[in-house]
């Protein structure tokens, strides 16, 4: 099952943020989750790069941190805590950039992989920010 299926599958539906059933945070919330895989991926490959990598490992590390527990509270339905899940959607945007950013000053393929995946969840926070009341 999905990650979207399992919360369009909630049985409270008046639960949630934005209605019933949120389209663009579900999504988000698979997106985010799947970034967070690729940026510790990054940094793991980064660690075994022959060059100094520090601030990219920093970088890709802080950001799937944070892609986490925006992720897993995207994914809550039942009650609502909109102002944090704002402030975290808004913090994952802050990171993806800052971890994108970073990774496209490497010419390494998992750098470039990290750095369209933070885009593209970037993106997605975007999206769910605005369908989020």
């Amino acid at each position: 099952m999905s990650i979207t299926g399992m919360i369009a599958a909630h049985p409270d539906v008046r639960a949630g943020v934005g209605g019933p059933y949120n389209e663009a945070l579900a999504q988000a919330s698979a997106i985010i989750s799947y970034c967070s895989v690729i940026c510790t991926s990054c940094a793991d490959a980064c660690a075994a790069e022959d060059m100094a990598m520090q601030q990219c490992i920093r970088m890709c590390s802080d950001c799937a941190d944070i892609c986490t527990a925006t992720g897993r509270l995207a994914a809550r339905r039942t009650g609502a805590n909109e102002a944090i899940l704002r402030q975290m959607l808004e913090l994952c945007i802050a990171s993806c950039e800052a971890c994108a950013d970073e990774c496209a000053k490497h010419d390494t393929e998992h750098c470039r992989i990290c750095a369209d995946a933070c885009r593209d969840c970037a993106e997605h926070c975007r999206q769910a920010l605005a369908s989020v009341g």
